[in-house]
Protein backbone atom coordinates (compact mmCIF):
# COMPACT_ATOMS: atom_id res chain seq x y z
CA UNK A 1 0.00 0.00 0.00
CA UNK A 2 1.33 3.49 -0.73
CA UNK A 3 2.36 5.64 2.22
CA UNK A 4 -1.02 7.47 2.23
CA UNK A 5 -2.85 4.14 2.66
CA UNK A 6 -5.06 5.29 -0.20
CA UNK A 7 -5.22 2.93 -3.17
CA UNK A 8 -3.57 4.29 -6.29
CA UNK A 9 -3.94 3.40 -9.96
CA UNK A 10 -1.97 0.40 -11.13
CA UNK A 11 1.19 0.83 -13.17
CA UNK A 12 1.32 -1.37 -16.27
CA UNK A 13 4.73 -1.82 -17.90
CA UNK A 14 4.41 -2.87 -21.52
CA UNK A 15 6.87 -3.33 -24.35
CA UNK A 16 8.76 -5.94 -26.28
CA UNK A 17 10.33 -8.96 -24.62
CA UNK A 18 13.72 -8.28 -23.04
CA UNK A 19 13.16 -4.58 -22.41
CA UNK A 20 13.34 -4.97 -18.61
CA UNK A 21 9.67 -4.93 -17.61
CA UNK A 22 10.02 -7.57 -14.88
CA UNK A 23 13.29 -6.26 -13.45
CA UNK A 24 12.19 -2.63 -13.44
CA UNK A 25 8.65 -3.47 -12.34
CA UNK A 26 9.80 -5.44 -9.32
CA UNK A 27 12.08 -2.59 -8.18
CA UNK A 28 9.42 0.10 -8.74
CA UNK A 29 6.82 -1.94 -6.83
CA UNK A 30 9.23 -2.32 -3.93
CA UNK A 31 9.90 1.42 -3.79
CA UNK A 32 6.20 2.32 -4.06
CA UNK A 33 5.26 -0.42 -1.56
CA UNK A 34 2.85 -1.87 -4.16
CA UNK A 35 2.17 -5.45 -5.10
CA UNK A 36 4.12 -6.81 -8.07
CA UNK A 37 2.69 -9.07 -10.74
CA UNK A 38 4.41 -10.54 -13.79
CA UNK A 39 1.68 -11.66 -16.19
CA UNK A 40 3.73 -14.51 -17.69
CA UNK A 41 4.75 -15.88 -14.28
CA UNK A 42 1.22 -15.63 -12.91
CA UNK A 43 -0.14 -17.52 -15.93
CA UNK A 44 2.54 -20.18 -15.49
CA UNK A 45 1.60 -20.58 -11.81
CA UNK A 46 -2.09 -20.83 -12.58
CA UNK A 47 -1.58 -23.29 -15.45
CA UNK A 48 1.17 -25.31 -13.74
CA UNK A 49 3.40 -25.16 -16.81
CA UNK A 50 5.70 -22.77 -18.70
CA UNK A 51 4.75 -20.22 -21.34
CA UNK A 52 6.71 -22.26 -23.91
CA UNK A 53 4.76 -25.40 -23.00
CA UNK A 54 1.44 -23.53 -23.22
CA UNK A 55 2.38 -22.30 -26.71
CA UNK A 56 3.43 -25.81 -27.76
CA UNK A 57 0.41 -27.65 -26.34
CA UNK A 58 -2.41 -25.15 -26.79
CA UNK A 59 -1.14 -22.52 -29.23
CA UNK A 60 -0.65 -18.78 -29.10
CA UNK A 61 -4.39 -17.98 -29.19
CA UNK A 62 -4.94 -19.93 -25.96
CA UNK A 63 -2.08 -18.12 -24.29
CA UNK A 64 -3.47 -14.73 -25.38
CA UNK A 65 -6.84 -15.71 -23.84
CA UNK A 66 -5.04 -16.47 -20.57
CA UNK A 67 -3.41 -13.03 -20.72
CA UNK A 68 -6.80 -11.36 -21.13
CA UNK A 69 -8.17 -13.34 -18.17
CA UNK A 70 -5.20 -12.27 -16.06
CA UNK A 71 -5.82 -8.58 -16.82
CA UNK A 72 -9.51 -8.91 -16.02
CA UNK A 73 -9.24 -10.79 -12.74
CA UNK A 74 -5.76 -12.11 -12.00
CA UNK A 75 -4.28 -9.20 -10.05
CA UNK A 76 -5.23 -6.46 -7.62
CA UNK A 77 -7.25 -3.62 -9.13
CA UNK A 78 -5.17 -0.89 -7.46
CA UNK A 79 -1.74 -0.20 -5.99
CA UNK A 80 0.01 -2.80 -8.14
CA UNK A 81 2.81 -2.82 -10.67
CA UNK A 82 2.17 -5.26 -13.51
CA UNK A 83 4.88 -6.40 -15.93
CA UNK A 84 2.91 -7.37 -19.03
CA UNK A 85 4.04 -9.99 -21.51
CA UNK A 86 5.33 -8.50 -24.76
CA UNK A 87 2.29 -9.51 -26.81
CA UNK A 88 -0.37 -8.73 -24.22
CA UNK A 89 -0.92 -5.10 -25.18
CA UNK A 90 -1.03 -5.89 -28.91
CA UNK A 91 -4.34 -7.73 -28.59
CA UNK A 92 -7.33 -5.73 -29.75
CA UNK A 93 -8.77 -3.61 -26.96
CA UNK A 94 -6.10 -4.51 -24.39
CA UNK A 95 -4.27 -1.18 -24.47
CA UNK A 96 -7.52 0.67 -23.79
CA UNK A 97 -8.33 -1.80 -21.02
CA UNK A 98 -4.96 -1.24 -19.35
CA UNK A 99 -5.28 2.54 -19.68
CA UNK A 100 -8.70 2.40 -18.02
CA UNK A 101 -7.23 0.50 -15.08
CA UNK A 102 -4.03 2.45 -14.52
CA UNK A 103 -0.97 4.19 -15.91
CA UNK A 104 0.73 2.53 -18.88
CA UNK A 105 4.44 3.02 -19.57
CA UNK A 106 6.26 1.33 -22.46
CA UNK A 107 9.87 0.18 -22.01
CA UNK A 108 11.96 0.07 -25.17
CA UNK A 109 15.35 -1.30 -26.22
CA UNK A 110 17.09 -1.85 -29.55
CA UNK A 111 16.61 -5.21 -31.23
CA UNK A 112 20.33 -5.93 -30.76
CA UNK A 113 19.97 -5.40 -27.01
CA UNK A 114 16.81 -7.50 -26.91
CA UNK A 115 18.53 -10.37 -28.74
CA UNK A 116 21.47 -10.19 -26.34
CA UNK A 117 19.16 -10.17 -23.29
CA UNK A 118 16.94 -13.02 -24.52
CA UNK A 119 19.45 -15.31 -26.26
CA UNK A 120 20.01 -17.56 -23.23
CA UNK A 121 16.36 -17.74 -22.16
CA UNK A 122 14.74 -20.96 -23.36
CA UNK A 123 11.29 -19.80 -22.24
CA UNK A 124 10.79 -17.51 -25.26
CA UNK A 125 8.67 -19.63 -27.60
CA UNK A 126 8.41 -16.96 -30.29
CA UNK A 127 12.21 -17.03 -30.67
CA UNK A 128 12.59 -20.80 -31.14
CA UNK A 129 13.47 -20.31 -34.81
CA UNK A 130 16.56 -20.59 -37.01
CA UNK A 131 17.01 -16.81 -37.28
CA UNK A 132 15.94 -15.13 -34.01
CA UNK A 133 16.94 -11.64 -35.21
CA UNK A 134 14.72 -11.93 -38.29
CA UNK A 135 11.87 -13.08 -36.03
CA UNK A 136 12.48 -10.15 -33.66
CA UNK A 137 12.33 -7.72 -36.59
CA UNK A 138 9.11 -9.28 -37.87
CA UNK A 139 7.40 -9.20 -34.47
CA UNK A 140 8.62 -5.72 -33.64
CA UNK A 141 7.41 -4.33 -36.97
CA UNK A 142 3.90 -5.57 -36.14
CA UNK A 143 3.92 -4.49 -32.49
CA UNK A 144 5.78 -1.18 -32.56
CA UNK A 145 2.78 0.98 -33.61
CA UNK A 146 0.77 -0.30 -30.63
CA UNK A 147 3.67 0.20 -28.22
CA UNK A 148 3.97 3.82 -29.41
CA UNK A 149 0.28 4.41 -28.53
CA UNK A 150 0.87 3.17 -24.99
CA UNK A 151 1.91 6.59 -23.75
CA UNK A 152 5.36 7.41 -22.45
CA UNK A 153 8.18 5.31 -23.95
CA UNK A 154 11.30 4.91 -21.81
CA UNK A 155 14.53 3.65 -23.35
CA UNK A 156 16.38 0.96 -21.40
CA UNK A 157 19.46 0.55 -23.64
CA UNK A 158 22.81 1.20 -21.97
CA UNK A 159 21.28 2.95 -18.96
CA UNK A 160 21.87 2.09 -15.33
CA UNK A 161 18.90 0.27 -13.84
CA UNK A 162 18.63 2.91 -11.11
CA UNK A 163 18.12 5.63 -13.76
CA UNK A 164 15.37 3.65 -15.46
CA UNK A 165 13.62 2.99 -12.14
CA UNK A 166 13.76 6.69 -11.24
CA UNK A 167 12.44 7.67 -14.67
CA UNK A 168 9.53 5.21 -14.45
CA UNK A 169 8.63 6.45 -10.96
CA UNK A 170 8.70 10.12 -12.07
CA UNK A 171 6.44 9.40 -15.03
CA UNK A 172 4.06 7.30 -12.93
CA UNK A 173 3.73 9.95 -10.23
CA UNK A 174 3.20 12.67 -12.83
CA UNK A 175 0.49 10.62 -14.55
CA UNK A 176 -1.26 9.87 -11.25
CA UNK A 177 -1.20 13.58 -10.37
CA UNK A 178 -2.70 14.41 -13.77
CA UNK A 179 -5.47 11.83 -13.26
CA UNK A 180 -6.42 13.39 -9.94
CA UNK A 181 -6.91 16.87 -11.44
CA UNK A 182 -10.40 17.93 -12.49
CA UNK A 183 -10.91 17.32 -16.22
CA UNK A 184 -10.71 20.99 -17.21
CA UNK A 185 -7.36 21.52 -15.46
CA UNK A 186 -5.39 18.65 -17.00
CA UNK A 187 -2.43 19.48 -19.18
CA UNK A 188 -1.46 17.55 -22.27
CA UNK A 189 1.34 15.10 -21.43
CA UNK A 190 4.55 15.52 -23.38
Amino acid sequence: MPPTDRPSPNLYLVGFMGTGKSTIGRAVAYRLKYGFWDSDHEIEKREGTTVAEIFAAKGEDSFRRLEREFIESGHDAQSSVVACGGGLVVQEGMLDRLMSRGVVICLHASLETILQRTSTNRNRPLLHVDDPMARLRELYTKREPIYRKAGVVILTDQRPTSDIISHVMRVYRREVAERSKPRGKRQDAT
